[in-house]
């Protein structure tokens, strides 16, 4: 590794001398300033983060707070988190990835040595605790979710509530009259999750537009959990016809469940998901699902963060809207018994 010393000796120059050029706190001469930086680009040298702060203020380098909580489904969070890296380079930044359940103490840190130029903020709660010192902050910052009040803040997420909605929509579309909601695992709710309770109000929005009973259980996505929850789910309404699935770990447990009922999808009953395009695609039965722009969100996210960086203004929030995708998952609703139609 090429370092300061280096670049002094090849430049006939004193390593202090250097340092001032990289700093910019002592006139140098012009002379001397272009044999150094040519000898930094003859050897290759890299400043650290530091050196570079110093220089202009800027690391080069973006800070993603992901923090990995109870209840998350983790590929998701990678995806979103390798879309943010693969951009970030293509604009000629690192990252920083922060995975602690630290809250405000993150973003004081971050904020506070100058080891990042920027912050890219997940797993945003409706009250967000790192909120207030991320509007104080002098370095920008963008969030992958959305809080309940985003004054001043820039925000790029699904529009989730519309995704609860369009699901609904579809079922009664398809003579469903009676919906479950298999939830995210209670801890997600627990914590105010942005994107759980949005989802769950506009699922309960459609539902009352269309008449449409509804039931929600939050669910952890083992077997046990989902076949405890869907039994008590036609205990209570043995009507139920539709089921919708917020909760990737749950999609194949539920499944299986419901194959180990006598159940089939979806002439006894239809599925349908909020989840990523892969696990609704590649599941046992492929589920009509809105899909989860994980790849997209990240990509807006460091575009948004990079535009403050070189000046721009924040542009507020950005919500993409829901594309559903119908696949075997879903189908009419099943005759009531005594009603007159003919099941096939």
């Amino acid at each position: 590794m090429v370092t300061l010393a280096d670049v002094a000796r090849h430049a006939g120059v004193s390593a202090s001398t250097v340092s001032y050029v990289l700093s910019g706190k002592r006139s140098i001469s012009t002379a001397t300033r272009e044999r150094i930086q040519h000898s930094i680009d003859e050897l290759g040298y890299r400043p650290h983060a530091g050196a570079r702060a110093l220089a202009g203020g800027q690391t080069s380098i973006l800070a993603l707070m992901m923090p990995l909580r109870t209840g998350l489904y983790v590929p998701v969070m990678m995806e979103i988190a390798m879309a943010v890296t693969t951009t970030a380079r293509a604009h000629g930044y690192d990252v920083l990835l922060l995975t602690g359940e630290e809250g405000p103490e993150a973003v004081r840190r971050v904020e506070g040595s100058a080891v990042a130029d920027g912050m890219i903020v997940m797993d945003v709660e409706l009250d967000d605790p790192r909120l207030p010192c991320l509007q104080e902050a002098v370095r920008p910052s963008v969030l992958i979710g959305l809080p309940a009040d985003t004054a001043g803040l820039d925000c790029v997420d699904l529009d989730f509530a519309a995704a609860g909605a369009r699901c609904v929509d579809h079922l009664a579309g398809l003579g469903h009259r009676a919906v479950a909601v298999l939830g995210e695992p209670p801890a997600v709710y627990a914590r105010g999750t942005g994107y759980a309770e949005r989802t769950l109000a506009g699922v309960r929005a459609a539902a009352a537009e269309h008449g449409t009973a509804l039931l929600h259980r939050p669910v952890e996505g083992t077997y046990a959990a989902v076949s405890a929850a869907v039994t008590r789910i036609f205990e209570e309404r043995p009507g139920t016809t539709a089921l919708l699935v917020q909760n990737e770990a749950a999609v194949e447990p539920l499944l299986a469940v419901l194959r180990h009922q006598g159940r089939a999808v979806p002439e006894d009953v239809s599925v349908v998901a909020v989840c990523p395009d892969q696990v609704a695609a590649h599941a046992s039965v492929p589920l009509t699902a809105v899909a989860v722009p994980a790849q997209d969100m990240g990509r807006i996210a460091v575009e948004r963060l990079v535009a403050r960086l070189r000046g721009e203004p924040a542009r507020g929030t950005e919500l993409l809207a829901p594309r559903l995708t119908v696949r075997a998952g879903t189908g009419p609703a099943p005759a009531a018994p005594g009603d007159g139609r003919d099941r096939v």
